[in-house]
């Protein structure tokens, strides 16, 4: 909201209104958590620290502007039920420094220590009991619209790449019909006067998802041993960028550790400790079906000397169950899956797996990761919910030596 340093300066020479609100420093954490939870429980807000009420910019001593924009952050993450997800830009306006506080628009009721609050006019109120109970149902009923096809705030149509978002775009569209097919494959959204991208146009069209949607990415970690210990780690690394080149970087890291024994009595014989098609089947599913509401989590992926270890935010989807995981198709991010479907696989990938697609949407997937790992190890590999998080655990087969 107020993108532009000319808007932004016109709109504090206007004052404060429902949109707008003016603090020359940092308040008390609960008065703080009070104000952003008003802006986030009707249309979102700015917040700006370093303007006083009389719309004179005071400014923030340099040294001061990175604590408060980590007190803010602490507020949002501690003080603010369920945690709001804001963005922050420190500004230089009139040779005087200032902090932005974007609040988005939320599909979420906010509470803070105080109680439930609005933004109404040039201030915030509690809300009556009866415009809370209006307030959660239609929350509720906006949350029918998918996740993955939600906007995402404080994007615009430049946080696309042109490159990436081509893919998805047939060739006889014209440069004039892009925004149209953009907006018609829910990538992109209007929002008043704004192209907004969606969560599954950000996570596939861009190479930053992450600063917008906080640990959309995949943390990778080789052990030696079979505990993570610090001592033991061999190789770290965290997969960015869209999705798909997550997914690929994320395959290429297990590969590159997936250690190999092999006898040669009779000819030569090979034996990778993971089935790589079962492998690949488990990333995919974890980035298709994680949920990416839960921005304080990431999808991790941990290798030891015995087991791989695939967690994915989120518990199962609606009526599943670890029990029918197995027999039943439901995903939580339809969107995401249609453009994964859409995606070729280069050869080298594709004949490893025997497929041409990222996503080939046949329901195989959890059948192939249980077939193929049981085959290698004579372990069934266990899924397990704990708490908010999926669990995959796939065996390693033993050396072809210690058989």
């Amino acid at each position: 909201m107020f993108d532009s340093l000319n808007e932004l300066i016109e709109k504090i020479a206007l004052g404060e209104d429902s949109t707008i609100e003016f603090k020359r420093e940092i308040p008390h954490k609960k008065s703080l958590a009070d104000e952003i939870t008003a802006f986030a429980n009707v249309k979102g807000g700015v917040i700006l620290i370093g303007v006083d009420d009389n719309s004179d910019i005071v400014g923030i001593d340099i040294k001061n502007l990175n604590q408060y924009e980590k007190i803010i952050i602490e507020v949002c993450r501690d003080s603010i039920e369920p945690p709001v997800n804001i963005f922050t830009e420190k500004l230089t306006v009139e040779n005087k420094n200032i902090l932005k506080i974007d609040v988005p628009y939320s599909f979420f009721v906010h509470k803070s220590s105080n109680g439930y609050f609005i933004r109404q006019g040039s201030s915030k109120r509690e809300m009556s009991t009866e415009h809370l109970a209006r307030l959660l149902q239609s929350r509720s009923q906006a949350r029918i619209i998918p996740f993955d096809e939600q906007l995402v705030p404080n994007t615009h149509y430049e946080t696309f790449e042109k490159s990436l978002y081509q893919r998805f775009i047939p060739n006889e569209v014209s440069d004039d019909e892009t925004n149209n097919f953009l907006l018609k494959r829910h990538l992109l959204i209007e929002e008043r006067d704004y192209y907004r991208v969606t969560v599954a146009g950000l996570l596939m069209c861009s190479q930053h998802s992450d600063k917008y949607l906080y640990n959309s990415f995949i943390c990778a970690v080789c052990y030696s041993g079979t505990t993570r210990d610090a001592n033991y780690q061999i190789d770290a690394q965290d997969f960015k960028g869209a999705l798909d080149q997550q997914i690929v970087d994320a395959f290429a890291f297990v590969k590159k550790h997936n250690q190999v024994s092999a006898l040669k009595n009779i000819g030569r014989i090979d034996q990778p400790q993971y089935s790589m098609k079962a492998v690949f089947e488990a990333i995919v599913n974890a980035v298709i079906h994680r949920d990416y509401s839960k921005h304080g989590s990431k999808i991790r992926l941990f290798i030891f000397k015995d087991r791989l270890e695939l967690y994915s935010p989120g518990a199962l989807a609606n009526s599943l169950t670890v029990e029918n995981l197995r027999y039943n198709q439901m995903s939580r991010n339809e969107l995401l899956g249609r453009l994964l479907s859409e995606l070729s696989l280069d050869d080298n990938i594709a004949g490893q797996i025997g497929r041409k697609h990222f996503l080939e949407r046949r329901g195989e997937g959890v059948g192939i990761i249980l077939k193929e790992s049981f085959k290698l190890s004579n372990k069934k590999p266990i899924y397990e919910v704990l708490g908010e998080e999926l669990q995959l655990i796939i065996f390693a087969a033993r050396s072809l030596q210690e058989k």
